[in-house]
């Protein structure tokens, strides 16, 4: 399961479109288990500058690593801090936007007490205003603010709308609507992994039983095809089907057609215009999403309605020039 906002709130209170900072910079970070990757964007949304630190675990390492990462990634695109509009952070955990505060981000030594994140770390960069959002949102909200400013043309294409899938151990997608993050009444917009689509399926870690999330996501896929010679399962797997193994080509066949399914899902119930693959298991590149787009064309080989929404056509990999999860945690950055 990926993590989640774990409180309400209105999908009209920010948008990814548009300047970024009005007139100055702006910091993001995407905080993991064992890496900060940091993005600086200037007013007119560029990435200027990156920056890439270890995590420090515990409440005082992580207030303490993130403040440096906002430090050197400032320095690397030859700024001030005083020249922050804002700070944003991406990070996962039981996220409360409206407060900043995160709990149960066990992968980062956070565990029940609420850690008060944003006044913490703006109270160490002398007062700069800091967002706290969920990873996945920030992960969505970065890919909308890509695709905008590579829109055809050359000039950024606002309200851009899509879906985030991340394909990491469990699996979920971050949604923007209409330049709009969408995350719900109650923070679960866009947990497609927990939908049901065999009765008779695998029991879920969420208590039901053959949700998607075991099928399309890394964790079943580890489990059709385990790791053998020390690299990650997805590679061996994809490495074997290249090499003609009979077994693999079948359990690559199946992972692409459950993760075109939730490609199908998503687009059916929001029809954004894009859907981006990302996570773990997308790192596979340009094979996976051949893979999907060719498993989408077959599904809608049986139906004149799917293939009239030209569903392969709609997916894409996640930029890699450009982290953009610390992206789209500096775009809500500007909300400060």
């Amino acid at each position: 399961m990926v993590s989640r906002s774990g409180t309400g709130a209105s999908s009209q209170d920010e948008s990814s479109k548009g300047k970024v900072g009005m007139g100055k910079y702006t910091v993001g970070l995407d905080i993991g288990g064992t890496k900060i990757l940091g993005a600086l964007l200037d007013p007119e949304g560029e990435v200027v500058g990156t920056v890439r630190r270890a995590t420090v675990h515990g409440a005082d390492g992580l207030v303490a690593g993130a403040a440096q990462a906002v430090r050197d990634v400032v320095a690397s695109g030859g700024v001030e801090l005083a020249a922050l509009a804002g700070v944003g952070l991406g990070i996962p955990g039981i996220v409360d936007h409206r407060s900043g505060t995160v709990k149960h981000a066990v992968n980062l030594g956070v565990h029940d007490d609420e850690l008060p994140l944003a006044e913490l770390l703006s109270a160490e960069l002398g007062g700069v205003p800091v967002v706290v959002e969920n990873d996945l949102n920030v992960a969505a909200v970065g890919a909308a603010h890509v695709l905008e400013r590579s829109a055809p043309g050359g000039e950024a294409r606002e309200h851009e709308d899509l879906a985030f899938l991340a394909l990491g151990t469990g699996l979920a997608s971050g949604l923007v609507i209409d330049g709009q993050l969408r995350r719900g009444v109650s923070g679960a917009a866009g947990e497609i992994g927990h939908i049901p689509v065999d009765p008779l399926g695998p029991e879920c870690t969420c208590g039901q039983r053959g949700c998607l999330e075991r099928f399309a996501s890394g964790k079943a896929l580890e489990a059709a095809w385990p790791s053998r010679h020390g690299k990650p399962a997805p590679v061996e797997l994809f490495e074997a089907a290249r090499a003609g193994d009979e077994q693999a080509i079948v359990v690559k066949d199946r992972f692409a057609a459950a993760t075109a399914s939730a490609v199908r899902l998503l687009v059916l119930t929001t029809d954004v215009r894009h859907v981006v693959l990302g996570g773990g298991v997308a790192q596979l590149g340009t094979e996976l999403l051949d893979a999907v787009q060719d498993a989408l064309r077959e599904q809608a080989k049986v139906s004149s309605f799917l293939g009239s929404l030209k569903l392969a056509d709609r997916v894409q990999l996640a930029a890699t020039h450009v982290p953009v999860a610390a992206v789209g945690a500096a775009v809500l950055g500007r909300r400060s």
